[in-house]
């Protein structure tokens, strides 16, 4: 499986994967209770800022390890805002757009700071209860871990195609980029496939 783990010495990289997981979820949840307000939207900002600041890899480095996971999840945050405003108001838009981005950006501190097998088996060991309900908790562990790491994977992806085109002279755009980007996909789709049923995932 495709690791996102980027080494680092801060109390998070320090903190054991179960209590790692516990934490960002909880961290994720009590930003979605947030009520719809401006205030939620400063209280979100200042949790994710805070966040990456603290996380070990100093604090340049860490806000813009954030601005990279929130750049990369720029449109589905500008269609969620204008959907948003559309129908619920521009400070309830405004709030949703901020709770969704912390959230993602906080689900994405799990594989940047902790190395797949630790997380890999963290999950297990969360989903073991479950084996009595026929739950195959390996598998369903595997399944977890590759789904933490899609939106930073597809982020970086569409980093590496800018680049690309940057690189050529060429000045990025979505038309131009929209096919690479599709190839690029296709083709880590392929290399998890062969992963997934390299561990007898089918």
């Amino acid at each position: 499986m495709l690791s996102l783990f980027r080494p680092g010495d801060g109390w998070l990289h320090r903190m054991p994967a179960g209590r790692k997981i516990a934490l960002l979820a909880l961290a994720a949840i009590a930003v979605a209770a947030l009520p719809s307000s401006w205030f939620a939207c400063g209280i979100g900002l200042v949790v994710a800022i805070v966040g990456y600041a603290t996380v070990g890899w100093g604090v340049r480095t860490g806000l813009a390890e954030l601005a990279r996971q929130v750049w990369g999840l720029r449109w589905l945050l500008a269609f969620t805002a204008v959907v948003q405003a559309v129908f619920a108001g521009v400070e309830p838009a405004a709030a949703t757009t901020v709770r969704i981005a912390v959230s993602l950006a906080a689900a994405a501190l799990l594989p940047l700071t902790t190395p797949a097998a630790a997380v890999l088996e963290a999950l297990e060991r969360i989903l073991a209860p479950l084996s009595w309900m026929g739950m195959d908790a390996a598998r369903a562990a595997l399944l977890l871990s590759v789904a933490l790491t899609t939106i930073p994977v597809l982020a970086g992806l569409a980093a590496e195609v800018r680049e690309a085109q940057r690189a050529r002279g060429v000045r990025p755009a979505i038309h131009r980029g929209m096919l690479p980007f599709l190839v690029l996909t296709l083709r880590h789709a392929d290399q998890l496939g062969e992963a997934l049923a390299a561990r007898g995932v089918r």
